[in-house]
Order: structure tokens, then sequence, then C-alpha cells
């Protein structure tokens, strides 16, 4: 799309100064007042305005990244990586069974309103979503419940500890705890506010609600009793910069400070500006081929790999998605660090081999239809990928037939699988924990018929007792040996397509000190400073 922008932008003089002119309103209005921010008050442009501060009802990367600032959950994520560490609970006991998860509470708490933390309110905060009878369920709906259905029970048998109760073992259950929808909201400000808590929300984190100008701005100020030591800021504001060359105008001019998500070429064109810094993390996401294994010609193993290595990744990666991704060699994302297997390498782009594995399979002329998405959160340039990955597949032999259809429609033909409907289908995923990809979609017995996601209807009994176990081991290292297992054989019997993991970025003037951007790309901004 921004080949095609420049190349409308070139058309003539006229043009160029109407964008120019727009572009400059647009960052006027999107950021009134002073040009730079001050020194103690860190300014957020955000592409869309929060719409709940309820860390239970909300849905938005802009409201998370508010959350995660004005709450915290009893444990968390470290600031670089997806390993969990302590927060509300200062440490906990998982029982031999895996069924029963004892957390430890920090003593003298508080949340902003000055009611203390207690195991009481952590109570409240989960069976106000999980329990239909609970006399605040209202106040939801609660989008995000699903990730604590393995929840049977909560006891609360001292103030300082908290007792969850499985239904089964579960080992994503930490992961799980460390999302948004995880953070311990005040019983009392929910009782008093009831719906209208997602305007005046009331957390424990590093900063505290300040106002909320609809349209315009969020502020947050600094909790200078916080259990994790005093923010450094002052203050933090968010505001709604929705148009993304107006958020590049507005850091430019030092109307704002840090902004998320810019295209490829903003970030290079900030990377050679030293009054800039530009941040990447590999997010826990995952860009795939689902692929008809039970008819067609992927039926075959070797059509599987050929179709791997025919796709040149590293030009979708550079070319097609501007290097806002990174090549994939299995189901889990590299930003599961300690469950990530350091000898399974993505498929080299080997289109010779391709032909030959195609042939070698009699498949070498056999028209494959591809289902598309024309959007979709997380799908990155679902067209343009399908596009390129087209015409590599028609380069080794295979001709493709591109179906696309809008997000809503496209699922509806995805998710009851491809068996007599296609046989290839993009998808992309985004996760809290190694787990959800390859036990949701992966194993032999999640078949759409069964509400499950394994829409290639593929079966490997040895990696069905490979995810199980891992499933519910609570042992962190024997985890880690099973996902390695996993992805070696994952990538050797190539159900999918394993072509990229997307990019979380953001931009942040040089001031910005000690910002570091997360896989979740949820930053917390207790420790960040400005000069």
């Amino acid at each position: 799309m921004s080949f095609l922008l420049r190349r409308l932008f070139c058309s003539g003089q006229r043009l160029k100064a109407v964008v120019a002119l727009t572009l400059v309103a647009l960052a006027f209005w999107a950021a009134p007042g002073r040009a730079e921010s001050a020194a103690d008050r860190l300014i957020v442009g955000e592409a869309s305005e929060s719409t709940s501060l309820d860390p239970q009802s909300a849905m938005l990367d802009s409201d998370f990244r508010v959350l995660v600032n004005l709450y915290d959950g009893l444990v968390r994520f470290k600031p670089d990586s997806l390993d969990i560490e302590p927060a509300l609970a200062s440490r906990w006991d998982i029982s031999p069974d895996g069924l029963t998860y004892t957390f430890h509470l920090r003593q003298g708490v508080r949340f902003h309103d000055g009611a203390l933390l207690d195991a009481q309110a952590v109570k409240f905060t989960f069976e106000r979503m999980l329990r239909p009878d609970h006399p605040f369920h209202d106040t939801g709906p609660f989008p995000f419940a699903y990730l604590f259905s393995a929840v049977a029970r909560i006891d609360a048998p001292d103030p300082q500890t908290v007792i969850f109760h499985l239904k089964e073992p579960f080992a994503p259950f930490l992961s799980h705890l460390a999302h948004p929808a995880g953070l311990i909201v005040s019983p009392e400000a929910v009782k008093k506010g009831g719906k209208t808590f997602a305007r005046s929300p009331v957390g424990t984190g590093p900063f505290r609600f300040g106002e909320w100008r609809p349209g315009e701005a969020l502020t947050l100020s600094r909790n200078n009793d916080y259990w994790d030591g005093a923010p450094l800021l002052v203050a933090v504001e968010f505001r709604t910069v929705g148009d993304a060359a107006a958020r590049a105008a507005a850091l430019r001019s030092g109307n704002i400070d840090l902004a998320f998500d810019f295209d490829p070429d903003a970030r290079r064109a900030f990377a050679k500006d030293r009054a800039f810094q530009v941040f990447e993390a590999v997010k826990p996401h995952l860009w795939f081929l689902f692929l008809n294994t039970q008819e067609g010609p992927f039926a075959d193993k070797r059509v599987r790999k050929a179709a791997n290595l025919a796709i040149d990744k590293k030009t979708l990666v550079e070319d097609v998605l501007g290097g806002s991704a990174v090549e994939a060699a299995g189901p889990i994302s590299p930003s599961f660090t300690w469950a990530l297997d350091g000898k399974t390498a993505p498929y080299p782009y080997d289109p010779d081999k391709a032909r030959r594995l195609i042939r070698e399979a009699g498949a070498e002329g056999r028209t494959v239809v591809l289902l598309a998405a024309e959007d979709g959160a997380g799908m990155l340039s679902p067209l343009a990928m399908a596009k390129a990955i087209a015409a590599d597949l028609q380069k080794v032999g295979l001709n493709v037939a591109i179906e696309s259809a809008s997000w809503t429609r496209f699922l509806s033909r995805v998710n009851p699988g491809l068996l007599g409907r296609a046989d290839m289908a993009e998808m992309a995923w985004m996760t809290a924990d190694p787990d959800t990809l390859p036990y949701l979609a992966l194993r032999s017995s999640n078949t759409p018929d069964r509400g499950g996601f394994n829409v290639g209807l593929y079966a490997n009994k040895d990696l069905d007792q490979m995810i199980e176990a891992a499933h519910v081991s609570t042992d962190r290292a024997e985890r880690a040996t099973l996902y390695s297992k996993i992805q070696r054989i994952a990538h050797d019997d190539a159900p999918w397509v394993f072509v990229a993991h997307g990019k979380a970025n953001a931009v942040a003037r040089s001031t910005v000190k000690d910002f570091a951007l997360p896989p979740t790309a949820l930053p917390r901004l207790d420790k960040v400073r400005k000069e």
C-alpha cells in the first residue's frame, strides 16, 4: 500500500500540497497545546481511543496499554520477555497434581481508593467474570473470561492467601493470569460505580486514573505509594491520534513522546534520525497456512514439504511486509524463548527441491484453492501475501486459485474445516503461551466437528501425546523439552506452511529513557523517565 500511495502522491504538485497541508492540520488538531511535553510527563499517541478501563471488559490494545499501568495482576510478564514474575502475589505454590494454585499476597498493598488489597478482592475480580450469579456479573461483558475456564473454585482462607482450584491440570494458567483480563480491580469501586466503573477505574498500579476527555486524551497520575516504587514520571497522557501520518508529525514536532505501529517507510525514516529511537519486538504470533491433509495434493507429506520450500519467506518478510515480521520455523513463536527449539530453522527457499518433490508425488499441474482474508486482526497484509505465495507455488508446478473474502465471511468458510472446501487457508494467531496453538489447532481430536480448530484434519499420535503432556505439566523444564520435540516433529511433518511471526514496533523521542517494548506491545511505564 505504501508504494501505491507514493505513486499517487507523485502524480502532481497540487496533490502534494494538499496532502502536506492536511497532515499539518491533522497534527495540529491531534496535539493541541505546547510544542514539547514537560520532562516529567510522557505523552503517548494512540491510533484508537480507549473504550473501557475495566480490565475484564476491555478488548483493544489501546485499552490494554493503559490498563497495565493502572492495575496489577497476581503475576506479570517480565518487561522484556514472556517469562512470568511475581506481582501482587509475592510467591505461589502448585500442588503436585497441578490442580491447586495457592498465591501469597504482598502485605500492605492498597488500591488507589485506599482500600487494602486482600484475598477477597482477588476472589471478587475473578468470580465477577466467571459466575453468572455473581451480583456484579452484569457489569460485563467479559470477552476473555474463557482464559480462566479451567477454574472450578476460588477460596480465600485468610486475607493474604487465595487458592484457585482447577477442573483439570492446565499448564498455561500462570500465563493467562498475566493477561490484562487477570488484573485485579477494587471491589468497592466496582460496587460503587457499577457499569460506570469502566470510566472511573481503581486498581493498585503505578499510576492512578486522572481524567478522560473523550476523543482527545486520557491522563494517568503518579501513584506515590506504589508497592514497587513510585514511578519517575508525574503523569502519562494517552492522546488519540488516529492517522499514522499525523502521529509521525506529532512525534517530530514534540507534541507526543511515544507512539506505536508505524509502517515500514515511517520506521526507516525515524531510524535515520538521531532524535528518535525505534523499538521492535517479535510478538507471540504466527502467520501460517492451514493445509488440507486429508484430500488433494497436501494429503501427501512430500507436497506439504514442497510448499514450505517453495515459498520465499525472506522476500515475504522483507518486501511484502516491509520488515515487520521474521521468518517462522514452526508453530511456536521465538518470543517464547524458554520453549523454543534452537535446532529447528525455517525451511530454506529451495524451489528446485520443491519442484522435484511435487513431481515425485504426481502433483505437478494440480490446482489448489487458497482461502485468503481481505482484512483481520494480526493478518498482516493477507491479500498481498496470498498473491506472492500463489506466484511462488506456480513456479514449482502448482496452480493456485485464490478465493478471498471479508474477515467474517472468511472465518465462516475456514472454521468448519477445509475438507471439501479448500486446500489451503491463511491464518494468524496471537497467544499467551506456547501451549495454545498446538493444543487447539494441531491435536487430532480438536477437529471442527468437536469445536476445535484443526481445520486441516492433521493427525499424528506421537505429537498428540507430547502436546497433551505439555498441556498439563507444571514443570517448565519438562514443558520446554516437550515443546522442542513438538517443534521438530511439526516442522518435519509440515501440517501447515510456517511463514512468519509478526513484530510489534514503537518509536520514541530520544529524550525518552529506559523504555522497553515487550513482545506483548503492552509496556509498563513506571521505570520510564525523560531528559
